[in-house]
Formats: structure tokens, sequence, C-alpha cells
């Protein structure tokens, strides 16, 4: 019996944006709420729970605006079978211009092409309200418009420089992967993750963000013997030119074995009061590397990314799933996309996961840098860091178990002060 997939799919997508709109409807309650949570008071200003609150609001109103647009166009796409119409025509385009259509590398191509064309058509105008309108109506854009645009250049010009080569590879392995597919596409994706982890922080990121070493003084000593003091072989500490598009902090590291770097966001150094707090982010930081989370993160990845591929070797030659979604012929490119939403139950479930993994990492890596005696330092800096990107104080429970990777900033410092209680 040909089970209906493309009702399937469409009948999964429907539910869980009712579902995932439920939550946003909870969270936008909870953001609603004219207090502050009790942990916080005395601890949180009036006036930046305020500016949090109506930049919070803001943001929910439009991502409900974004993802009703996003299910009817998704589901249109699919429903209609703009998928199979858009490969047709790409394969016309293709043989109009004196190429060869039958070849799936030059076809998929310029499918692709079409496929970006759309995104970035559909995608701008959200872009655009999201950057020029709230960013800037709460103080965080500080990118103009020509920055904007130039940003989107590079991206584009990075996808057609990279995406063709990586494009034809995937093709050809899967045209000749036989029984052992899953093993060749995982390997060649974990060859290409290491490659581009490698390439992306000294070739891509430089093409959008000014590095700079941090300049010689107690904050740059302080960091360096904190990481000598944990035998991290750090190599360089950068500053990175954040500001120029955002007011948003962050602070990150990279590298792989004896060659790693840190880099902190000249924003963070601006709304940090002293070295402590911006050592203590380093020291949170660091404690993810001490105690592997970088590794488990990977190597889970790494096996959910094989047992992907396991499941679309199993379903590559089903031409039933295929024709359900309109299609007559079997390309590679379409059966990995259909595939995708085939499996967006699991791949929900298996992103509350890591979610919940993830959570833990954080209350670690706190646990790590209070160790160390940055208790204090990293409470106060969680709480800057809270207040000057605005982020959300009041968050619903099943909302933040449910999406956020990071726990809620009354999580963590409930969870640091009562370990501060157990050693007392």
């Amino acid at each position: 019996m040909d089970l209906p997939y493309l009702e399937l799919v469409l009948g999964f997508m429907i539910l869980m944006y009712i579902f995932e709109t439920y939550l946003d409807i909870r969270q936008h309650s909870a953001l609603k709420l004219p207090r502050l949570p009790r942990p916080l008071e005395g601890v949180v200003s009036q006036e930046k729970f305020e500016r949090s609150r109506a930049y919070s609001l803001d943001k929910s109103n439009f991502h409900f605006v974004h993802e009703a647009v996003t299910i009817l166009m998704d589901t249109a796409i699919l429903y209609y079978g703009l998928l199979p119409w858009v490969w047709m025509k790409s394969g016309e385009i293709v043989a109009r211009i004196g190429l060869n259509s039958e070849n799936e590398t030059i076809h998929t191509l310029s499918f692709l092409a079409g496929v970006m064309i759309w995104s970035q058509i559909t995608d701008l105008p959200f872009s655009l309200y999201s950057t020029f309108v709230i960013e800037a109506r709460h103080g965080f854009n500080k990118q103009t418009i020509w920055l904007f645009i130039r940003d989107m250049i590079k991206g584009i010009f990075l996808s057609i420089i990279l995406g063709p080569p990586i494009v034809a590879a995937i093709i050809y392995i899967v045209q000749i992967g036989g029984p052992y597919l899953a093993i060749y596409l995982w390997g060649f994706m974990f060859v290409l993750a290491i490659v581009m982890m490698t390439l992306y922080p000294v070739l891509i990121a430089p093409l959008f963000n000014k590095f700079t070493p941090l300049p010689e003084g107690v904050l740059r000593q302080k960091i360096e013997n904190l990481a000598a003091s944990l035998k991290f072989p750090l190599k360089k500490l950068f500053v990175v030119d954040g500001s120029t598009r955002s007011s948003h902090s962050n602070a990150y590291m990279y590298g792989f074995f004896k060659n790693k770097r840190i880099v902190l966001y000249d924003t963070l150094i601006q709304q940090c009061s002293n070295e402590e707090e911006i050592v203590a982010v380093i020291a949170h930081e660091l404690g993810h590397w001490k105690l592997n989370h970088t590794v488990y993160s990977f190597i889970a990845v790494q096996i959910l990314t094989f047992l992907q591929f396991g499941g679309y070797a199993l379903v590559r030659n089903s031409k039933d799933l295929y024709q359900s979604f309109g299609f007559e012929t079997q390309p590679v490119i379409i059966g990995l996309i259909i595939f995708q939403h085939t499996i967006i139950p699991l791949q929900h479930l298996v992103g509350f996961g890591l979610n919940l993994v993830s959570r833990a990492f954080e209350f670690q890596a706190d646990a790590f840098a209070k160790k160390l005696g940055y208790s204090a330092s990293l409470r106060a800096a969680l709480v800057k860091l809270q207040e000057e990107n605005l982020s959300a104080m009041n968050t619903d429970p099943w909302y933040s178990a449910y999406h956020y990777s990071h726990p809620p900033l009354v999580e963590r410092l409930s969870a640091l002060e009562d370990s501060d209680k157990k050693e007392d």
C-alpha cells in the first residue's frame, strides 16, 4: 500500500505550526507581564526591564507574522507541486542556454539557483524589517543599508563559489555509493565540516568583520593567565568589530588541537564594567572546553548526521516517495529535500533533546567558572549582558524548555546561588 507521504508531511507541518504557535502565545503572555521575576527584583533596573519588555514584544509580534507567512508559503509550495515545476523549468533554462539538461549536476545547479533567488526575494522584506525597524528602534542596529546589501552580495558570492563543487560531489557520491552510501556521504560531510571550521575563521569571517589582536593591558594579561592556568593552548586573542552591525555582544573560541583562538566582541568589552566580568565570561567558555562539551556536541552531530544519511539511503530509490511529491524522476537533490521533509517529526524531537543537553552544559560551565573563583563576576556579567542585550526577563517554562539552548537568566543565577549555599 502506497503511503500518502505528501499528505503526512503537510499534516505534520501544520500540527507543528499549531503547537509552536501555542508555545509562542504562552511566551507572548509571559513577556507582557508588567513586573520582573522575583529573583531579578533589585538586580535588574526597572528602566532596562521596560526596554527589554518592549523589545521582546516587538520581536514576538514580528515572529507571529513571519511564521504565519512561512507556513503558508511552505504549504503552498508542496501542495501545489511548485518543486517539480521549478525542477522542470530549471531544466528548460539549461537547455535554452545550450547546456546539457541531462547532466544532473548542471540541472541541479540551475534548480538551486532558482531556489536561492526565490529565498532571497521572500526573505528580504523580513530581514530588512527586522534589521532596520525592530533592531534600529531599540538601538541595536548599527549597519547602513549599503553595508547590509554588501553583506548580502558577499553571501551570494560565497554560495556561488562554494556551492557547485559541494553539490557536484554529493551527486557523484550518491550515484556511485551503492550499499555504502551512508558511510561515503557521512565521510564527505565530516571532511567538509573540518575544512570549513578551519577555513571559515581565516578566510570567510574576515570578509564580513575586522579581527584585531586584543591590545596589551590588564584584560589581555588576565585572560592569558587564566588560559595558562588551565593549560588552554591559546595562540591568538582577537577583538571583532561586531559594533559595526549590532550592539549585541558575544565571545567565542575556535581552533583545533594546539592552535586555539579566543574572540571577544568589542561590544562585550564596552558593556562589561570591569575586566573581571569579561574574564568570568571567558572562564565560562573555557569551561566548555575543559569539560569537553565541544567534543561531545561534535560527536553527537556526527552520529545524527550518519543516521540521517542512513535513513536517506534506505528511501533513496523509493519511487512512491518521489511520486507523492509530484516527481517522475529521482534527482539526488530532490531526494535529499523530500527526505528532510519526511523526518521533520524526528528533527523536532532531536532538537528538543539537544537543547536539554546544551542547557545542562551551560550550567556545568557556569559551575566551572564559579570553582575558579568567578562566581560574583559571572553573576554580574550575566546580569549586565541580559540588560544590555535586552533579553527577555520573563519566560514561559514550556517555551524555554522547547526552544532555549541556554537556560534563562533566573535559572542560571539560581543555580549559582544554590551551589553557594551548598558550599556554606
